[in-house]
């Protein structure tokens, strides 16, 4: 059974002014594929995010963003997140004046959500009622942010470092909720990482490298980590290099 291909991205080149972000990429994901991307600080991940989520600063100047086989890339960000594609982001901004509750409401698609019951699979129950993300902990922030997501409920969910600034105890229960709402519901999702503490917890078997603004190095995310903590980085150029001579 051939699965409904989600996002299609399309010798993609973004730039932030002057400044090239993103050189080429070419990315596939179909309905409930899993994919995760790898990469050193800097090397184009949440660029990457960024443009596909159409946030302005982030100009497409080749290529094309295809969901469901539509172009978004003249799309405004609210708009793509009505198509169903939702972001958990690095570092979530804190709104004085808006609790989490509301937010939470007004992310929900489905009027049946049980706000309550998520929010306690989550330990965000004493925080509905604050101001988002104001004087969070790392942890409790990335938990705030992964409810409004699952009340959302998009077909495709870009995950930018969700271990980033989270103990192991906080990764280990964003994970597991993580992979049972993608497996649940038969979501996709595109998961950055650098360090790859969040496979532990999300089952997938798709991964490639992001280095030099370019994707490499394609194949089972697991032995890619394990490659880059004996042999670096520098090893998926390398194996670039060698697949195109």
């Amino acid at each position: 059974m051939v699965k409904e291909t989600l996002l299609e991205i399309k010798n993609l080149h973004v730039a932030i002014g002057n400044r090239e972000v993103v050189k080429g990429v070419n990315l596939t994901l179909h309905k409930s594929d899993i994919m995760v991307l790898l990469g050193q600080n800097g090397s184009g991940k949440t660029s990457l995010i960024m443009s596909i989520m159409g946030f302005p600063s982030f100009k497409v100047t080749q290529g094309d963003i295809l969901f469901k086989g539509k172009s978004i890339v003249d799309m405004p960000i609210d708009q793509r997140a009505r198509l169903g594609i939702g972001v958990l982001f690095q570092r979530p901004p804190t709104v004085r004046g808006v609790k989490l509750r509301q937010l939470v409401n007004i992310c929900s698609k489905d009027k049946n959500f049980d706000l309550d019951k998520n929010a306690q699979e989550l330990a965000m129950t004493n925080f509905l009622d604050r101001d988002l993300n104001l004087g969070f902990s790392g942890g409790e922030t990335k938990r705030s942010e992964l409810l409004q997501v699952i009340a959302q409920d998009p077909e495709i969910v870009l995950l930018d470092e969700p271990e980033s600034g989270v103990d192991l105890e906080n990764i280990a229960i964003m994970g597991n909720i993580i992979n049972d709402f993608l497996k649940s519901k038969g979501r996709a999702a595109l998961i950055i990482t650098h360090t790859g503490y969040i496979l532990d917890y999300v089952d997938t078997d798709l991964g490639c490298v992001l280095a030099e603004n370019m994707l490499h190095c394609t194949q089972n995310p697991r032995k890619i980590i394990n490659d880059i903590r004996k042999y670096g980085y520098e090893k998926c150029l390398t194996c670039q290099k060698l697949n195109k001579s």
